[in-house]
């Protein structure tokens, strides 16, 4: 699994590392959504973390952009991306304003 190098982070998440570090191992984690980015059609979506306890995703790991504590949360950080965006490029494409595109851009 890669992580976006500035990872959004939700203020429900008190321990970030930890939960890192957790997803990383495929650890279950009942309270906790992540942003990810599809890989075949470069859009955001939002997962609950058990979601990533499927086959699917151990063998084509998602590029995780944020991590929320709650639906809400996640849906904040996608809002938050996209005035980012809208401020920074005049444009909507998420994708392209954080260089989902470039592998350079994950750890």
């Amino acid at each position: 699994m890669k992580f976006y190098k500035n990872l959004y982070i939700g203020d429900t998440i008190k321990k970030p590392d930890k939960i890192i570090r957790k997803l990383k191992k495929y650890k279950k984690l009942p309270g906790i959504y992540v942003i990810v980015c599809d890989g075949a059609r470069k859009q955001l979506e939002i997962y609950h973390s058990l979601m990533l306890q499927q086959w699917y995703y151990k063998e084509n790991p998602p590029a995780v952009l944020g991590i929320a504590g709650s639906q809400e949360e996640a849906f904040t950080l996608i809002q938050k991306i996209a005035q980012e965006a809208l401020a920074a490029t005049g444009e909507a494409d998420l994708s392209a304003y954080l260089g989902v595109y470039d592998e350079s851009h994950f750890e």
